[in-house]
């Protein structure tokens, strides 16, 4: 089945639902935010100062509470679904940093996650937006689409194109959003651009300990396969058998983060089909937003039959790399890397898993290394997905601010779990200071190599 033929089903059952007796003020019948979810917020006001956006406009109905409010208006029919409506909700940027700070344990991620599929189904946007991210989601989730976009992005690079365009005067016409996807070009290698993972790498060295297998992504893959491979050796290196099913494709992240649930669940279903053979202890993942929404997928599939049960299965194997080693005792020797590493929790991988002792642990194996944590760690560095592409002026201003604070710290390098971060950050990093994903790290700490002090001062658009 194709994700076209499922959008036409989705769409066809979206009809039936927006006219049935049971739909709920500006909503429909099909999974709204509860009541229950929207009455646990108290208002006490404890998500503010960790709300990039309220940090940001200081808007109360840009904060988790005010739009928990503005929930309970659209049930009630006490608001229309309009313009100013779901602008209120495309701020968001999904961090659930506020879900960490509230103490009285409101799911603002499942009341996001209900309402941001409801505004895709029910809300007609213009018809640039629409063109605009029906590319980025008939680009992003394609690894061989992805692969021309590079080849085109090396030659784009090599000809320098963006000095030609800051010279015309071209690139400040360009619209905001186009120039956030110039500024956030990944740097394009051409070398090896068509190379996958083997598909079983061994246990080395040891008796096997575990036996597990890896997601390689759909950016990752093509614009990190360098965080892939040092990922696989790292496991190999610590006894895992790994093995990477070659039929995987597009997890569904990105889409369900932005409402497209549709195409969220028919990636989901695949995805399981592909690792169900694998028959593994573990599934690992390298990137925050993938593994996050992985773990979710018992939820997101709950109403499918065949899939409900599997679902949940699948979910409940799903390891960040970190978690995943962190619960294992270190058997490949480490050597010293000298450095002050600044680490910065991705959204997803500290708010979203709860996820945060692990890559600090896992980092301080390594024999030298000093982690540090930066300031307003809890503020998003403006990546969240799509959102600096579709919100680029929100996006920029949380960028420069999550700079500051890196900066502030003064560190040789900065490392952090997911590729959105790393691109986000090295968009305003200034050039000498090195990025890494934190297994780049370990896996330079294993084979004896230095990362930081080998490396010539990063130019921009390198890592």
């Amino acid at each position: 089945m194709t994700i076209e033929s499922t959008n036409r089903r989705d769409e066809d059952q979206r009809v039936h639902v927006e006219h049935s007796p049971d739909t709920t003020g500006i909503f429909d019948a099909l999974h709204p935010p509860s009541d229950e979810r929207i009455s646990d917020c108290v208002h006490c006001g404890f998500c503010l100062p960790t709300c990039p956006t309220y940090a940001l406009w200081g808007e109360e109905m840009d904060s988790p509470r005010g739009r928990i409010y503005l929930m309970k208006l659209g049930k009630e029919g006490a608001v229309p679904l309009d313009d100013t409506y779901v602008q209120h909700f495309d701020a968001c940027l999904g961090c659930m940093a506020c879900v960490t700070a509230c103490p009285s344990g409101v799911r603002y991620d499942e009341l996001i996650e209900a309402v941001r599929p409801q505004l895709e189904r029910n809300y007609r946007r213009s018809l640039a937006d629409r063109m605009f991210r029906g590319m980025i989601f008939q680009l992003f989730p394609y690894p061989t689409r992805l692969r021309a976009a590079a080849l085109g992005g090396a030659l784009y690079q090599r000809a320098g194109g963006r000095n030609l365009l800051e010279r015309s005067g071209l690139r400040k016409r360009l619209p905001a959003r186009l120039r956030a996807v110039e500024e956030l070009m990944p740097p394009a290698r051409l070398r090896g651009l068509t190379q996958r993972l083997p598909a079983f790498i061994p246990a080395e060295g040891t008796a096997r300990r575990r036996r597990v297998a890896m997601l390689e992504g759909c950016v990752q893959r093509v614009f990190f396969r360098d965080v892939n491979e040092a990922t696989a050796r790292v496991l190999a290196r610590e006894g895992c058998d790994v093995i990477v099913p070659r039929a995987q494709r597009c997890c569904g992240a990105l889409s369900e983060h932005a409402g497209r649930e549709p195409e969220a669940l028919v990636r989901a279903r695949r995805l399981i089909d592909g690792f169900e053979r694998a028959d593994v202890d573990a599934i690992v993942v390298n990137v925050a937003g993938c593994g996050s929404t992985m773990k979710e997928y018992g939820r997101l599939l709950r109403d499918d039959p065949r899939y409900a049960e599997r679902a949940a299965a699948f979910s409940a194997k799903v390891r960040d790399i970190s978690e995943l080693l962190a619960d294992l005792e270190p058997v490949a020797p480490r050597h010293p890397i000298e450095a002050r590493v600044a680490y910065h929790d991705a959204c997803h991988l500290g708010h979203g898993q709860g996820i945060r002792l692990q890559p600090r642990a896992v980092l301080r194996t390594i024999p030298g290394l000093e982690v540090t944590d930066i300031p307003e760690a809890d503020i998003c560095c403006g990546s969240a997905g799509i959102y600096n592409m579709v919100n680029p002026d929100a996006g920029a201003e949380l960028g420069r601010r999550k700079i500051a604070n890196v900066m502030s710290v003064a560190p040789d390098a900065v490392a952090t779990g997911n590729p959105g971060c790393l691109l986000q950050i090295q968009r305003y990093l200034p050039g000498p200071v090195p990025l890494f994903h934190p297994i780049q790290l370990v896996d330079a700490s294993i084979r004896g190599i230095d990362p930081i002090r080998a490396r010539e001062p990063r130019e921009p658009g390198r890592f």
